[in-house]
């Protein structure tokens, strides 16, 4: 996703403030059905630039192959684009992991999601994980209620003074989903997981048969 350059640049000036590294753009298709939307890029998508890279990404393709979907047909993305790390001390050694965006680096990154929501124009966002739906639908809704429920309501986007967020006249196709990685920190997962994949497709062909 090729963004205005002043406002990629105001913001990447203004995630210093902010313990965060590194920069990924949105990829994929930018007329796509289907937008997938995550909390933010780990170190191995700042390194890779590729969106869902390492296990997390394994996951992602077994789920998009199971729906017959490839990465090119679908538009990528998270609410922060920068790594958010955190600061670790054990003796004289010093680690970096990757940690959940904060409320002020959501923020930071709005106009930058907002723009892509319209560029893309998808029929279909699915938020995979609370940062995402939380972001997308407000402070209320959890993935661990809504997962695998088609919700159709107005998104947030950040307001023109940038102090609030306010909600759009247009509704969307919003999917709530546990991140693929999730299945890395909690096997009793899966299963879920394939189920929500498999009602995604049945939600994506009904869509498709509604625009046409």
């Amino acid at each position: 996703m090729d963004y205005p350059n002043n406002l990629k640049k105001e913001i990447i000036n203004q995630s210093k403030k902010f313990q965060l590294e590194g920069f990924l753009p949105g990829r994929g298709a930018e007329n796509a059905m289907v937008m997938l939307v995550a909390e933010a890029p780990g170190q191995t998508e700042i390194k890779t630039q590729i969106p869902f890279s390492g296990q997390a990404g394994k996951g992602l393709d077994a789920a998009l192959e199971r729906i017959r979907l490839q990465r090119k047909d679908i538009y990528m993305t998270s609410v922060v684009k920068s790594r958010p790390y955190s600061v670790k001390k054990k003796g004289e050694k010093r680690s970096y992991p990757n940690r959940t965006p904060n409320k002020s680096e959501v923020r930071l990154f709005a106009p930058l999601f907002d723009y892509e929501i319209k560029t893309v124009q998808p029929q279909i966002i699915v938020a995979l994980g609370n940062s995402a739906l939380k972001r997308i639908l407000g402070n209320q809704y959890t993935v661990s209620k809504y997962h695998g429920k088609k919700l159709e309501q107005p998104i947030y986007q950040l307001s023109n003074d940038n102090k609030n967020y306010e909600e759009t006249e247009k509704k969307y196709f919003i999917y709530p989903m546990y991140h693929p990685a999730a299945i890395l920190y909690n096997r009793n997962l899966k299963e879920t997981i394939n189920k929500d994949w498999d009602h995604l497709s049945t939600v994506i062909e009904k869509v498709t048969n509604t625009k046409k």
